[in-house]
């Protein structure tokens, strides 16, 4: 996985306290929040500050604004006791009630942001970024929270053990960046003997085969769909065990089916995640 990585869900009191930025904010780290807004907020923001305290600094104040009909964002910063002027936007993408996946990049000259793969705005620096090392928000909930400093074009492989094996409702959750320059991802549901579920995306041929591997061969190939994911993007992937199948979905949309070839799903113990992506994190929920 990427180094400096933290990635998970904090509590609601640890959103509005604040979250501490491990390592503070340096040239390159990325902060991706996914979550969503509440549908009764009357104020939204997230803010990197250099403290808990009530004086402390704000480097950057991300404020959505829902008000007559007319959703926008205001980014701001904190400084000698008083707020300096706005910088707006005149759209969002950030909505009450709706999920969203935010993204700062920290650059040398600014904070490059982006809402569900969407560009919002380059924020210049104000004051000096290294002094950031908390991150509060306020009007929304929280599924992830991480920071981390991506490795250029790293190449990944990471295996989970599947505890219990899969069932119908266990449900895989995969959250990553894929690669700019990605020719393949490779997903794999593995047990001692073979491969239940091959999922293999070919960027070249904007082709995903699925297949099985089972008594030392593959099965039929199916290839129908395009790849889901874009090159330099984020992406929240997740597998979802049925019954007779499993549903993949890539942020929030459904992008493939495959039938159970392999049915013994007590014996699937593996997850595997390899080639051109960078891994954030792999967890599986249990129905």
């Amino acid at each position: 996985m990427a180094d400096s990585q933290i990635f998970h869900k904090p509590t609601q009191s640890a959103i509005t306290q604040g979250i501490p930025i491990t390592g503070g904010l340096k040239e390159g780290k990325t902060i991706v929040i996914i979550g969503r807004i509440l549908s009764n907020a009357h104020k939204s923001y997230i803010s990197l500050k250099d403290g808990t305290h009530p004086s402390a600094k704000t480097a950057l104040c991300i404020s959505p604004h829902f008000e007559d009909d007319h959703p926008h964002i205001l980014y701001k910063t904190f400084q000698n006791g008083s707020w300096d002027s706005d910088q707006p936007t005149s759209k969002s993408p950030l909505l009450q009630g709706q999920q969203f996946t935010i993204k700062i990049l920290v650059t040398a000259q600014a904070y490059e942001i982006s809402a569900n793969g969407e560009e919002l705005m380059v924020y210049n620096h104000r004051m000096p970024f290294a002094q950031m090392n908390i991150i509060s928000m306020e009007g929304m909930e929280l599924d992830f929270f991480g920071h981390l400093v991506f490795h250029k074009n790293q190449v990944a492989s990471y295996k989970k053990e599947l505890i219990n094996g899969l069932k119908p409702g266990k449900v895989i959750v995969i959250h990553g960046t894929v690669n700019s320059d990605c020719k393949r991802i490779v997903i794999n549901l593995r047990h001692r003997y073979g491969i239940a579920f091959h999922y293999l995306c070919h960027f070249e041929e904007n082709a995903v085969v699925r297949n099985t591997w089972t008594d030392g061969q593959w099965g039929r190939e199916e290839k129908s769909g395009d790849i889901p994911f874009a090159n330099g993007e984020f992406f929240e992937m997740k597998i979802t065990c049925k019954a007779k199948q499993y549903d993949v979905s890539v942020n929030g949309q459904q992008a493939h089916t495959y039938k159970h070839r392999f049915t013994n799903l007590d014996d699937i113990d593996i997850v595997e995640v390899c080639e051109d992506l960078q891994l954030f994190s792999l967890e599986v929920k249990d129905p």
